[in-house]
């Protein structure tokens, strides 16, 4: 007998190519059916609304209580249909087993993190104190990185690493240097923040490998991907080709909205949205992962595939195929959305405002198999 059955709703899982209206049904956990007329405990109609894959967010600081820049991931999934959060290196070596008993292992909604290459993780950043992790040398050791990947390698996605004037300071690019040698000892990919130069947006691009990630992707100036004549730089492209994942993580100072529109209108898509949501960002301008994928919308990308930049494309990123659809059989997860319509005034990271006519909202959430928020 199915437990929940969500009716008449607009199923859109680009994993399997769906988009269509009918039902979908859960039980035991899981995705049971998706058709017309299937019947279970819990019947809901949510016939003008979304039914997508339970949201992942690739770029998150959830690490509540341990960090100062921690948010809780179960206040933002109740409100944001998120049901995966990839933490972007909140916790080094030093901190990460506090991370993983005291708020992975307690959480109602899925964590999967990534390991900072600074041994203390992102211990500094607030409105009033901000101070880089790889600033200092010192702070950095890749044996006890490899020591915590080995120890937790049922858990742990990749190496983060934060490089750029504010992260890394007179470090340079020494830092990732250091990730990437981490990461190839462990087989791990590397997921690479770049905030204002030095070193170079060529010097961080170059150095990825094929699966590592560059978060941040659309910058504006003057680390942003297009130039001012349009054309993408050519070492996004070479990036773009040899398999670097390019994921947006909005965050408070990492996206523009002029970046976006010259990368959109070379035909250059991210292959990730996230939000990048932490204690200042979570104020704006990227609010939740819901809010930066209402931009893209109202910037012109479909939505099919503004929900594909958020399930499927997220979950191979971290290779985890059975999560980011409502494949029967797949973990019973699934966001309901409406798409509100009216006068909604969006900003970027440096100030620039957008008007747009659409906002998705969070309707409602399924979380193992049983209707989870509201509720």
């Amino acid at each position: 007998m199915n437990e929940l059955v969500l009716k008449g709703g607009r199923i859109i899982d680009p994993a399997q190519g769906i988009d269509k209206v009918a039902d979908i049904a859960f039980a035991g956990g899981k995705v049971a059916a998706i058709g017309d007329g299937l019947s279970g405990k819990d019947e809901r109609r949510v016939a003008d609304k979304v039914v997508v894959p339970g949201l992942i967010d690739l770029h998150t600081h959830v690490y509540w209580g341990g960090t100062s820049l921690g948010v809780e991931a179960e206040l933002l999934a109740r409100t944001g249909g998120v049901t995966t959060f990839i933490d972007a290196g909140s916790a080094g070596p030093g901190n990460f087993h506090g991370f993983r008993r005291h708020v992975i292992e307690r959480s109602p909604v899925r964590i999967l993190p990534y390991l900072n290459i600074a041994f203390p993780g992102i211990f500094a950043f607030s409105k009033s104190v901000m101070l880089g992790e790889n600033v200092d040398m010192r702070l950095i050791d890749a044996r006890e990185a490899m020591r915590v990947v080995r120890e937790h390698s049922d858990l742990v996605l990749g190496i983060k690493v934060r490089v750029g004037r504010s992260a890394s300071g007179d470090s340079g690019v020494k830092p990732l240097d250091i990730a990437l040698e981490v990461a190839e000892e462990t087989g791990l990919p590397v997921m690479a923040h770049l905030d204002a130069p030095p070193p170079s947006r060529r010097e961080v691009v170059e150095r990825l490998r094929p699966g590592d990630i560059l978060t941040h992707c659309f910058r504006p100036f003057p680390n942003a991907p297009v130039r001012a004549d349009g054309k993408v730089r050519d070492e996004i492209l070479a990036a773009r080709a040899r398999g670097v994942i390019f994921d947006i993580g909005h965050g408070a100072g990492s996206f523009g909205f002029a970046t976006t529109r010259g990368m959109l209108a070379a035909g250059f898509l991210p292959d990730v949205i996230s939000s990048d949501v932490h204690t200042i960002s979570i104020e704006g301008p990227a609010f939740d992962l819901l809010t930066t994928m209402s931009k893209f919308l109202c910037l012109g990308v479909d939505l099919s595939t503004v929900v594909k930049l958020a399930t499927q494309t997220p979950a191979a990123a971290i290779k985890r195929p059975d999560l980011g659809t409502l494949r029967v059989g797949a973990p019973g997860e699934a966001a309901v959305l409406e798409i509100s319509a009216g006068r909604f005034e969006y900003a970027d990271s440096i100030g620039e405002r957008l008007v747009g006519d659409q906002r998705l909202v969070s309707a409602g959430v399924v979380l193992a198999g049983r209707w989870w928020h509201p509720l």
